[in-house]
């Protein structure tokens, strides 16, 4: 039996594992499912048609599965989806989808996300991000793998964070930033390209060297997109090992349709 707190209300028809704790006062649906090892903390509501995993650690105010601020929504069954072994930290809001975009909200695995996060319909963040407090993920945002998302910062509906991107402190991002660029300011502007997570994740100095190379090319050339994109192609072949990064960054590139923070 899961260990609930008497002062907790859980539906009958909600599905927890064994081993979930869940703290006083909180709220669970019926709708709800929720994997092993999974704790949620103190007056939280966990409702709609959410499924969590394993091992996440919810704390206390979180609120996930509540309809999505939309005015389009009219009460359909859309879903959140979070995966396994994610830190969701006080006061966290995560809605669930819409029937206008994918039906579902979606949080993968083992991410970090701070206090006062909102996380609105449709959006769909990776794996390993590292989420600060105070951000706020408009409708239909996609975030990659191992992102670093300063505190306080605005993402605009629709918009991409590729793999290994960071955002600064208090940024207002309204175009795609692609993979492993650094970009801060109101509105954002690309500064660096990101080498630090990379090396944590063991790419070799010859990867790092071209993920510059990338970089030089986007920002620092004075190229047009189309112009840089041409120039990145032609580094396949150089650093093999690199090839999978620059086809990462091609890729996200030739889908920003929003544009990209320049």
């Amino acid at each position: 039996m899961a260990n609930i707190h008497p002062s907790a209300i859980v539906d009958p028809q909600a599905q927890l594992a064994d081993s979930v704790t869940v703290g006083p006062f909180t709220t669970i649906g019926p709708n709800v499912c929720i994997g092993e090892g999974s704790s949620i903390g103190a007056h939280c509501v966990i409702e709609g048609h959410t499924t969590i995993g394993r091992d996440n650690k919810i704390f206390q105010f979180a609120s996930l599965g509540a309809d999505p601020q939309d005015k389009k929504y009219k009460g359909e069954p859309t879903r959140l989806i979070i995966g396994d072994r994610n830190t969701i930290r006080e006061f966290t809001t995560f809605n669930t989808g819409t029937v206008q975009d994918k039906a579902f909200t979606q949080v993968g695995n083992d991410n970090w996300i701070m206090a006062y996060v909102h996380v609105a319909h449709d959006c769909v963040i990776g794996d390993h991000n590292v989420i600060a407090n105070s951000v706020q993920f408009a409708g239909h945002v996609t975030v990659g793998n191992y992102t670093l998302i300063g505190g306080i910062s605005g993402i605009h509906q629709f918009v991409r964070i590729g793999d290994f991107a960071m955002l600064g402190f208090q940024t207002r991002l309204s175009q795609d930033l692609p993979p492993f660029v650094v970009a801060a300011g109101n509105p954002a502007q690309a500064q660096n390209v990101h080498q630090e997570g990379p090396r944590r994740r063991g790419f070799s100095p010859e990867r790092l060297s071209m993920l510059k190379q990338m970089y030089r090319l986007l920002y620092r050339k004075g190229l047009t997109l189309e112009a840089a994109k041409a120039e990145i192609v032609a580094l396949r072949g150089q650093t093999p090992e690199a090839d999978g990064d620059i086809d990462q960054m091609l890729a996200f590139l030739a889908q920003a349709d929003r544009g990209i923070v320049r």
